[in-house]
């Protein structure tokens, strides 16, 4: 009974469903961890990463584990304090890493070819909203609070967010999806391959946002310079041409098809795009 109640806990806890007082992690320590903005429910983004951390470990002759976060502000605290020192972020979770802790761009996804992905405003295919002005009043659901480049890309269309009859944060994008398919919600911000998950279940576009720098995995700015190579080489390598590279990243999203080197500046779009809906810095 005793094993099996500390078989239970260290499950729930990888699954993000139990909270252990976490510590950091000493670099150059012989385990790293990596950690994620929460894009799906804990047991989900565990089953989507796992397969990535065993390549990372075999690569780079590295243990190295998966480690959930609740959220997108956990994500960037937990790399900026060394609980984790990988992580996959959003491109706003990036910023923020890179401004507060000085996180550094290791490489991003390429997404049918592409180093950039566009966010989508989506509504039931059996909708009469037939353009953005036609939101107005009606209700929308967005994921994460923090995920400033969603209000961004709402707003670019043409809608302020007072201008909703109301509107939600759902945290992750299966939510919103799931939301406005059962009617919860008129329409709903998602990420291009989320919508694409979806579209055949009865969604329809009516907004795409320009071409946006993409998701990207980055790396504490403490951790070594080899490592950070060995890191960097084992994503380059890892491609959708081969069984066990169309494996890994078709768990991490079906679209992925590779990795690019990424680099801070390839964000300054983001930073732009963002700086009107960030607080003002206190003094």
């Amino acid at each position: 009974m005793k094993h099996l109640l500390t078989r239970c806990l260290i499950s729930l806890t990888a699954m993000g469903l139990l909270t252990l007082p976490a510590r950091a992690v000493p670099i150059g320590a012989e385990e790293l961890y990596l950690g994620s903005v929460a894009m799906d429910v804990p047991a989900a983004m565990v089953q989507r990463l796992t397969p990535l951390t065993a390549y990372l470990s075999k690569k780079t002759g590295i243990k190295i584990s998966f480690r959930a976060s609740p959220n997108l502000g956990s994500a960037v605290n937990e790399l900026g304090k060394d609980f984790t020192q990988i992580a996959y972020l959003t491109p706003v979770a990036f910023v923020e890493a890179h401004d507060k802790y000085r996180a550094r761009a290791l490489v991003s996804p390429l997404t049918h070819g592409k180093d950039t992905f566009n966010l989508v405003v989506a509504v039931r295919q059996d909708s009469p909203i037939q353009t953005m002005a036609d939101l107005k009043g009606k209700s929308f659901a967005l994921g994460d609070e923090k995920a400033l480049l969603q209000r961004a890309v709402v707003v670019g269309g043409g809608v302020k967010l007072e201008e909703f009859s109301k509107y939600s944060f759902l945290k992750h994008y299966d939510n919103i999806a799931k939301a406005v398919l059962n009617k919860d919600f008129d329409a709903g911000i998602l990420k291009d391959t989320s919508f694409e998950k979806y579209a055949p279940q009865g969604l329809r576009k009516i907004h795409t946002s320009p071409p946006l720098s993409s998701y990207l995995f980055a790396v504490s700015e403490r951790l070594p310079a080899e490592t950070v190579k060995k890191l960097r080489a084992a994503f380059l390598e890892l491609k959708a041409d081969t069984p066990e590279g169309k494996a890994i990243l078709t768990e991490l999203d079906p679209a992925y098809d590779g990795f690019v080197v990424a680099e801070d500046k390839d964000y300054d779009t983001i930073r732009k795009l963002i700086a009107p809906f960030q607080a003002p810095a206190v003094k």
